[in-house]
């Protein structure tokens, strides 16, 4: 789960061109005011448009895809880059295990977000052309669940107009649930659901989509 969040972000923050320059000698002149303005702006996550999902193996060999509903995030124009998935949004296509997650995985009750951060180097990414990706690996910070983890998470950014900035991870993320102290969590879920077993290696995958105000 760690990873593929706040990969996207960062490639939001990567194509405001302008924030990403050298800064222009005193002996030439300014940048127009209009690509000041472009390049102060945020790049603002939308949620409608992105996804993340994270899959669950049990018995071995059982292989299901769930998801969360509700992201949202924005990169600032000094690369700071964060992301919030509401853990209340995850969606199994079940409504029991739904509540079963909120309530014994996740707790809900006490814990409402998992925070993705990152922090950009402009700079090696201001040069992507509109229409062209990039892949790279970058660190991101996950906190959840009372926990936080740095990881390196691999991603494919795309410029994919002047405005919108696509981040993909490139293979899914493999995070370990008791990394964050959800093992007991997992062993209670199978317990409840009568299996013999579901595995704490937890695949992630994000398509995430910024676009700038």
């Amino acid at each position: 789960m760690r990873v593929f969040i706040f990969m996207l972000i960062n490639l939001g923050l990567a194509f405001g061109l302008g924030a990403c320059a050298p800064k222009t000698p005193d002996t030439k002149p300014a940048p127009p005011a209009s690509e000041n303005a472009n390049a102060a702006k945020t790049w603002k996550l939308d949620g409608a448009q992105s996804s993340l999902e994270f899959i669950s193996v049990k018995n071995g060999a059982i292989i299901e895809t769930h998801s969360f509903t509700n992201l949202s995030g924005a990169v600032l124009a000094d690369g700071g880059a964060v992301v919030l998935i509401k853990l209340d949004s995850v969606q199994t296509n079940i409504d029991i295990r739904n509540e079963r997650m909120k309530k014994y995985l996740f707790e809900t009750d006490k814990l409402q977000n998992i925070m993705v951060k990152t922090q950009i180097n402009l700079s090696k990414l201001s040069a992507l052309p509109m229409g062209h990706r990039a892949e790279m690996d970058i660190p991101v910070t996950i906190s959840m669940h009372g926990k936080t983890d740095t990881i390196d998470v691999p991603m494919i950014i795309t410029h994919l107009s002047e405005n919108t900035v696509v981040v993909d991870s490139r293979s899914p993320v493999i995070l370990d649930a008791d990394t964050f102290g959800y093992g007991p969590g997992i062993d209670k879920l199978q317990e409840l659901a009568k299996l013999n077993s579901i595995a704490h290696d937890i695949p992630v995958m994000f398509s995430l989509v910024f676009a700038q105000e």
